[in-house]
């Protein structure tokens, strides 16, 4: 999973792989910290415009469904990325905004 994340991060070519691997992760992996970690790095690490941005933040939502719970870091990443795609769509997708969406409801925030 890492090289394929590592890869797709270096190489934009490889991100329809990668997303398929962050996804498969965030709804399986049992690893929470993993999980948040490669949502993160993915997270801030992606190009401006990549689909893998607005994929980390539902990511980061399936992962909040999953453990009830997210590190600080994940759950900032998770508001950034959501405020992102507010403002500008071309810049993160709207798919981070579903996942904060869903962070709220299961952390229980308002």
């Amino acid at each position: 999973m890492a090289e394929t994340l590592e890869r797709a991060l270096g190489d934009r070519s490889h991100e329809t792989e990668a997303a398929s691997v962050l996804v498969g992760s965030a709804l399986n992996d049992d690893d929470r910290e993993f999980v948040e970690h490669w949502c993160v790095e993915v997270g801030t690490r992606a190009a401006p415009g990549s689909p893998l941005l607005g994929l980390a933040g539902l990511c980061l939502g399936h992962t909040a469904r999953r453990f009830g719970r997210l590190s600080d870091e994940a759950l900032a990443l998770a508001v950034s990325l959501a405020a992102r795609a507010e403002a500008d769509p071309s810049d993160v997708d709207g798919r981070a905004q579903d996942g904060y969406d869903d962070v709220r409801s299961f952390l229980h925030l308002r």
